[in-house]
């Protein structure tokens, strides 16, 4: 190898048929593929020559990686690592793989929108007690997509993506997200999905505006990454602010949510239900009161889950790495400023 010879280390067990668009990428890039779940399960001679790594929560000292120059996650949430030293080595790029995850996680979200909307959960629980629902004529009406608002808090790569699955549904989309002032999408994102430009909702809301926001919802997806400033924003009084009879879908982190407001929302009934695939402590404990609140469904983080995410997912890493080599900015750059 020449003296310019850019090593990257990948720590997963990607399988070789996925990492066709990473080994074709240039002569100069070496790619070592060596499983671990520990830095200890690498040998010190590796880690000290390696120039970008890609990993999951392997996570070496700094002093260990002289030559680290770039740091790619394989998870679109990288929380979990935010006090770790090698964060903070100087010099250290930092991405994530916002993005991959989307088209399951908004297919995800239109499905338990749809499933709240015709009152699937209701109906599961009749079939279980072998029961013909009475007056289903006047309980179980449906609150169709067709005509409704639906508020997207967080509009990343997931909340665009379920903005694009909605437009034909019918549905007018309001959107809030940190920067409100630029609609665009400066993430990576997949010919063909998500809304680039900031073109498919109605309205755009800035954080601080969100419950303004939430006055006019039938539906709201909560699609934000757990941050100094959304950790705790959907509180009481956001979720207070809600029409009467709207629904609560909650996916990306779980904090953002209050969980206690949350289940008062829905015993009372002021909250048609919800749909929760995150938690502020994971997994949910068997005792919590959320496993048996009315009309909520309870999934276990598994909204981005894909026979295709390691595919995406390389997809993704080789498009940064071909920015890389050019000296390009690189797509999801974390941003110790906004937390993500």
């Amino acid at each position: 190898m020449s003296a310019d010879t850019i090593e990257v280390l990948i720590t997963l067990p990607l399988p070789e048929d996925t990492l066709a668009p990473l080994r074709e990428l240039a002569p100069r890039v070496n790619l070592t593929v060596h499983p671990a779940r520990r830095p200890e399960d690498a040998p010190d001679e590796l880690w000290k020559k390696i120039e970008v790594l890609y990993t999951d929560r392997v996570l070496p000292p700094p002093e260990n990686v002289p030559n680290l120059r770039w740091l790619q996650f394989h998870s679109a949430g990288i929380d979990f690592a935010l006090d770790s030293p090698l964060l903070q080595k100087d010099g250290l790029k930092v991405t994530t793989l916002s993005g991959a995850a989307a088209p399951a996680a908004a297919e995800f979200c239109l499905t338990v929108l749809l499933a709240l909307a015709h009152h699937l959960p209701d109906l599961f629980a009749a079939q279980a007690r072998s029961e013909w629902p009475r007056e289903r004529w006047e309980r179980l009406v449906p609150h169709e997509l067709r005509g409704s608002t639906v508020g997207i808090v967080g509009y990343g790569s997931i909340g665009r993506e379920l903005a694009r699955l909605l437009g034909p549904l019918g549905a007018t989309i309001l959107a809030a997200k940190h920067d409100a002032m630029h609609p665009e999408d400066d993430g990576y994102f997949a010919e063909g999905l998500g809304d680039p430009h900031g073109n498919l909702f109605a309205r755009l809301y800035p954080f601080q505006a969100v419950r303004s926001m939430l006055k006019l919802c039938d539906f709201c997806v909560i699609a934000t990454p757990l941050t100094p400033q959304t950790r705790g924003m959907i509180g009481q009084e956001e979720i207070a602010a809600m029409k009467p009879g709207a629904h609560l879908v909650v996916v990306g982190r779980g904090g953002v949510v209050d969980e206690t407001a949350l289940l008062g929302a829905l015993q009372d009934k002021h909250l048609a239900g919800a749909a929760l695939d995150v938690f502020a402590e994971e997994p949910l404990a068997p005792t919590s009161p959320l496993w048996k609140a009315p009309n909520l469904i309870v999934t276990p983080h598994i909204a981005g889950l894909s026979a295709h995410y390691n595919q995406r997912a390389v997809a993704l890493f080789a498009a940064n790495l071909r920015r890389y080599l050019t000296g390009a900015p690189l797509y999801n750059q974390f941003d110790p400023s906004r937390g993500y």
